[in-house]
């Protein structure tokens, strides 16, 4: 949450360009959020749907970042190859990716703002140093130009090793997903990770955007540290949840702005 005096502010961010057939989908989406991060073919998209996803966010006015992935499209990415993998390695795919996204915007004549992790390398990055060190290497390596923030999740990792490089982090809640007290997500092979009823999802949000707690699956209070909010472009009916948390932060008087707007 970001704001000044008692007024709220918060970025409200999707994930999208991950379906082949998802232009409809993605258009919608790009009507309610403020920023999107866009796949570039390590997990979903990339090539034609990732330049589509491009123009239309332009066209949307929302703000661009790229959502790099372990390069596991069979698995939508949601699988860790930590073990599998070196620095090297990561940099190298992660550089890929987010070039792809730059060089995109590039030619629809706006600059990409952030850099999100997808899935698995999401989680991965909260914990484990090397790995932290080698995606920022392949995030500087691929962009095309600077600064760019990385959104993340607050107290881990990625976050401390951010800071000790000088480069922006953005922390990030999910309005979609539930939590466990320790602040992780409920990962998705549990029964009641991906949080669907509209009303719910919106109450989360709001309370993430006031900085008030949520309530967990363990049934413990967590307060979520977050300047962004974000909504998952592939969870079952993710327009109307879009809509109605859009409306409910505004009925709350939360404002919605992109990461860095003055």
């Amino acid at each position: 949450m970001t704001g000044s005096g008692d007024v709220a502010r918060i970025d409200l961010n999707a994930d999208l360009g991950e379906l082949a057939d998802g232009g409809e989908l993605d258009r919608a989406m790009l009507a309610v959020v403020t920023s999107t991060s866009i796949a570039a073919g390590g997990h979903a998209g990339g090539g034609e749907i990732l330049r589509r996803t491009v123009g239309a966010a332009v066209a949307a006015g929302v703000s661009i970042g790229a959502h790099p992935s372990y390069p596991d499209r069979a698995g939508f990415g949601r699988t860790s190859m930590a073990d599998r993998v070196d620095g090297t390695v990561v940099a190298r795919f992660v550089a890929d990716q987010v070039r792809a996204v730059a060089e995109a915007c590039d030619e629809a004549g706006v600059s990409m703002r952030h850099v999100k992790a997808h899935g698995a390398l999401y989680g991965d990055l909260a914990a484990i140093d090397w790995l932290a060190e080698a995606f920022l290497d392949g995030m500087v390596a691929g962009a095309r130009r600077g600064p760019l923030a990385v959104l993340g999740p607050g107290d881990s990792v990625l976050e401390r090793t951010c800071a000790a490089r000088g480069i922006p982090f953005v922390t990030e809640g999910f309005a979609d997903r539930a939590y466990r007290t320790d602040g992780s997500l409920v990962p998705r092979s549990r029964p009641g990770a991906l949080l669907e009823d509209p009303g719910e999802v919106a109450r989360q949000a709001v309370r993430i955007a006031m900085g008030r707690p949520v309530r967990t699956a363990d049934g413990e209070p967590l307060v979520v540290r977050a300047q962004s909010v974000c909504l998952h472009g592939d969870t079952p009916g993710s327009v109307g949840l879009a809509r109605a948390v859009r409306d409910a932060l505004t009925a709350a008087g939360v404002q919605l702005a992109p990461p860095g707007a003055s």
